[in-house]
């Protein structure tokens, strides 16, 4: 089984690297606007230099890390509607793997660009654009990772209904970003408006943003629990879900 998932994965890395426009979605974008933002709120560049440094030093590196978490989601969803309208999934159902694995195997995929990106975003902050902070990266990177299978698994109850590949991208679009708007990112949670604090409350990037902030910041892990076990919960609740919804064919 686990040759099978190893080789599989190997497999479909390959296959999502060789699509330029994909790959330059998942992994180069983040950098981008990780790069170009940065340079646009320098403090050098706007006329509140402590507003923005306090945005380079944590709102900026979370957001990148958010649109790294949700272009894998969404690359996820394309190719899963992809490989169901072509036949892929169908035949490789067919196969001595069992359906697990191969979900699995797209998991790890995303998984593994998400480390590549987060590690290609380091580098550039540090070459192009220093922030002059320490940060636990190892510890934000296992928030990342908890981030991303979290909503990973939202992806799976798209992919599982989106009627077409046409339409999978798009959708999985107008669901996720309203979520960044919404998380507290931008705006403190308590300055929105009672409807809106209380849908906030029950979207799961909120919870990420939560993690993913205090853990850039040198927060304990013991401060974050109640976000990562609603991430947990989101995780359990999707996969629950999209195992009764998802089509194969």
């Amino acid at each position: 089984m686990m040759r099978g998932l190893w080789k599989l994965t190997w497999i479909e890395i390959k296959i999502f690297l060789r699509e330029p426009l994909g790959a330059f979605g998942t992994i180069g974008f983040p950098v981008l606007v990780f790069l170009v933002w940065g340079r646009l709120a320098s403090p050098k560049m706007v006329t509140t230099p402590v507003a923005a440094t306090g945005f380079i030093r944590v709102g900026l590196p979370v957001l990148a890390s958010l649109l790294i978490a949700v272009s894998s989601v969404l690359s996820l969803v394309t190719i899963i509607s992809i490989y169901r309208e072509g036949g892929i999934l169908k035949r490789l159902r067919a196969t001595p793997l069992r359906p697990q694995t191969i979900l699995t195997a797209h998991v790890m995929v995303k998984l593994t660009l998400t480390v590549a990106t987060l590690a290609l975003l380091v580098i550039a902050g540090k070459r192009y654009y220093p922030v002059g902070v320490q940060v636990p990266f190892f510890a934000f990177a296992m928030a990342l990772l908890i981030t991303t299978w979290s909503i990973l698994s939202i992806g799976f109850v798209i992919a599982s209904i989106v009627p077409t590949a046409r339409f999978a991208q798009p959708i999985g679009a107008i669901v996720l970003y309203p979520m960044i708007a919404l998380s507290g990112l931008f705006v403190p949670l308590e300055s929105l408006p009672p409807a809106l604090h209380a849908v906030a409350r029950v979207l799961p990037l909120t919870y990420a943003v939560s993690l993913l902030e205090g853990i850039w910041s040198g927060d304990a892990w013991s401060a974050h629990v109640g976000d990562v076990a609603a991430l947990v919960v989101v995780f359990l609740i999707c996969t629950a879900l999209s195992t009764k919804v998802f089509r194969w064919e």
